[in-house]
């Protein structure tokens, strides 16, 4: 079978790939897809077919597929980059008002009967007021300690 991509590395290149893998502040996907490129290296001897890369590296074979074809046709640093998400994949549930209204509600006076606020109490609270439609617990208790 003809393979359609083959990865060869440059001295240069091999010796950027091995500082990425042993830095510890890689993230786990750049790491592995370092150890995808020195398993399909082809400069240093046989490389071993991207079935068996894709055991030893603990991804899928469409990951390793994907990674020595971006080596090939886009380069190393494309593949040593972190892929940044131009939209995060959830809107914030939180807006700027929300969350002065949120601190504001957090800062006034407790209900009657107790001398402070609860995260329960906040929440079940912001959802009477429908400053949020719906808003966990979670959510109020890191709103409110993101500005102490």
């Amino acid at each position: 079978m003809n393979k359609k991509y083959a990865v060869e590395l440059t001295k240069e290149e091999r010796l950027l790939v091995f500082e990425t893998v042993d830095n510890k502040t890689t993230p786990k996907t750049i790491r592995k897809r370092c150890n995808i490129l020195l398993f399909a290296d082809a400069s240093v001897g046989k490389p071993i077919k991207q079935e068996e890369i894709a055991i030893r590296c603990s991804v899928s074979d469409v990951c390793v597929y994907q990674t020595i074809k971006d080596f090939c046709i886009k380069g190393l640093a494309y593949v040593l980059r972190r892929r940044e998400h131009t939209n995060p994949p959830r809107k914030p549930i939180v807006t700027g008002e929300d969350e002065a209204r949120i601190i504001a509600l957090a800062c006034g006076e407790p209900p009657e009967g107790f001398s402070r606020w609860t995260v329960r109490m906040l929440t079940n609270r912001i959802i009477e007021l429908e400053i949020v439609p719906s808003i966990g617990r979670e959510t109020v208790r890191s709103t409110l300690k993101k500005h102490n």
